[in-house]
């Protein structure tokens, strides 16, 4: 099953990043009714069954569900400001922007299979962050964070990045410190 095996693998990650606890309660929200359904009736293998969904209905009932139950969507973080009277992203904690990494990682990996490579997250992440900045879907901060972190990974490999979030997830170092050069 395709959600168990990307389940197990950012549950990895997530060990590997230092975050293990945190990542065994990874996407649990993905084996309720309301997300497991859509996700056997859409399913295809090669991308999410929540764009099933958004063909046939305009919107996913599924998605809504999923990311406002797991803080490792950056889509979770957005609130009224008070000051703009809009709905404007946060800033996501560290250890979530970490999960956010590895749920990608993961992702990658399955979705690709053997096309993947260490550069295959980043591609992904570039090819949506214009639409992301421009529409205010993410905090600049946390998309920073979360380009430099997959610019790592892509220049870096699995052993340097994972190493470099055990620290910086624990707030060791700051971010863009010492991570560069293999």
């Amino acid at each position: 099953m395709t959600i168990t095996k990307h389940r197990h693998m950012v549950i990895r990650h997530c060990f590997r990043a230092g975050i293990g606890f945190q990542g065994l309660f990874h996407d649990l929200s993905k084996y309720s009714l309301s997300e497991f359904i859509v996700g056997a009736k859409y399913y295809q293998g090669d991308r999410s069954p929540n764009e099933g969904e958004r063909e046939d209905y305009g919107y996913s009932k599924a998605w809504m569900h999923h990311k406002g139950r797991n803080r490792h969507h950056f889509e979770y973080w957005m609130d009224y400001d008070p000051k703009t009277k809009k709905l404007s992203p946060v800033l996501m904690p560290r250890r979530y922007v970490v999960e956010m990494f590895c749920d990608r990682v993961a992702a990658g990996k399955i979705y690709k299979g053997e096309a993947y490579n260490d550069n295959s997250p980043l591609e992904y992440f570039n090819s949506g962050k214009k639409r992301r900045i421009e529409n205010n879907m993410i905090h600049k901060k946390t998309s920073a964070q979360l380009e430099h972190l997959l610019k790592m990974l892509a220049e870096c490999g699995e052993e340097r990045t994972f190493r470099y979030l055990r620290a910086w997830g624990k707030g060791r170092v700051q971010h863009g410190q010492g991570n560069r050069g293999k």
